[in-house]
């Protein structure tokens, strides 16, 4: 059980870097380029809109990613994918046809791909002959259903979560930044969606700001842990999406120790500094500078601004997340750098 689980983990983490990454890497940037470039609003969309429809692609590319870490056949691997889009939540079915938008319950998709692992895999070679006209048609009829069946269920759990973090904005600001900081650092690192929850609650202010340094702190933190077990654009990457630390989270829960205390002190100087955001922009963290960006267009750009968000969003994650790294690793030997290790196989 636990390799299975290690498995999924693995193909969901990967899945969610590879297409995630694109729109997290250009997409406020090519959002702001378009006010300031109008006269080729009309490219700069194309390119934006390219990077939002491989958002939308994440169950397949999960599904397939689950798949290959199964060493499943390629038709397995394939109707894995196309199971898993159907269970996700990504498009909705209208009279007038279906729409694709978002990327879905993330939980809902894993749990999915993981039953179309299991239904192919005792499927086997039963089919024979029939296996490519039956197999991609019975994965998406039976598990694909199924994870139809377990969406809304899901969703409702997950819109709890966001029910519960709703009631710590009447704390006090530096409690409240400090709390909602350190939960966001921890669902970067899960299959729940930090962007879904912070828009189904409609945090906002030093809420929406806090939860954009947790995001942060737990980017940033894991950029640097992870930096000596794997090359350097794999720990770039972690920056734009922590997730794909997700699998290491579940099997190690402890590699979190050093981002989540740096998301509280960053979360309690948001109170502090009145560090806020919006509903929209409140899970990005850094990626595409989501964070900062929606802090100086809320406070004007001015220089104090711009000092305290290249000093919230930047040095102090690197200051206080390099100290606390040293200290777990060094002084207490709780975590090492193989712990942090990203494997693509």
């Amino acid at each position: 059980m636990k390799d299975f689980m290690s498995k999924v983990l693995t193909g969901m983490s990967l899945g969610i870097v590879v297409c995630l990454i694109p729109n997290a890497l250009v997409g406020e940037i090519l959002k702001l380029m378009i006010q300031i470039f109008p006269e080729i609003k009309t490219v700069l969309e194309t390119f934006l809109n390219i990077s939002i429809l491989a958002t939308s692609l994440l169950p397949v590319i999960i599904g397939v990613l689950v798949g290959i870490q199964f060493k499943l056949t390629q038709i397995q691997t394939m109707s894995v994918g196309l199971a898993t889009m159907v269970g996700s939540g990504v498009v909705s079915f209208t009279e007038t046809g279906m729409t694709m938008a978002g990327i879905g319950v993330v939980i809902n998709i894993g749990i999915t791909a993981a039953i179309a692992v299991i239904f192919v895999q005792w499927i086997g070679t039963r089919l024979k002959d029939y296996t490519l006209l039956l197999m991609p048609a019975l994965s998406i009829f039976i598990p694909g259903l199924i994870g139809m069946f377990t969406l809304p269920f899901v969703r409702s759990g997950s819109n709890y979560i966001g029910v519960g973090i709703m009631f710590l904005t009447d704390l006090q600001p530096i409690v409240m930044g400090m709390l909602i900081a350190m939960i966001f650092s921890l669902l970067i690192l899960s299959p729940i969606s930090t962007i879904g929850v912070a828009t189904v609650i409609m945090i906002s202010g030093i809420g929406a700001g806090a939860a954009n340094l947790g995001v942060c702190a737990s980017g940033v933190g894991m950029a640097i842990a992870s930096y000596r077990a794997n090359n350097f654009g794999t720990s770039l990457a972690h920056i734009a999406s922590a997730k794909i630390q997700m699998r290491n989270f579940f099997m190690k829960p402890k590699i979190a120790a050093p981002t989540i205390i740096t998301a509280a002190i960053l979360g309690a100087l948001a109170g502090i500094f009145k560090i806020t955001g919006d509903p929209y922009s409140a899970g990005f963290g850094l990626a595409g500078f989501v964070g900062p960006l929606k802090y100086l267009s809320i406070e004007n750009w001015s220089p104090s601004s711009i000092l305290i968000s290249i000093m919230m969003f930047i040095v102090l994650p690197i200051i206080l997340n390099l100290f606390f790294i040293r200290l777990f690793e060094r002084k207490m030997k709780w975590i090492k750098p193989e712990d942090y290790k990203v494997t693509y196989e």
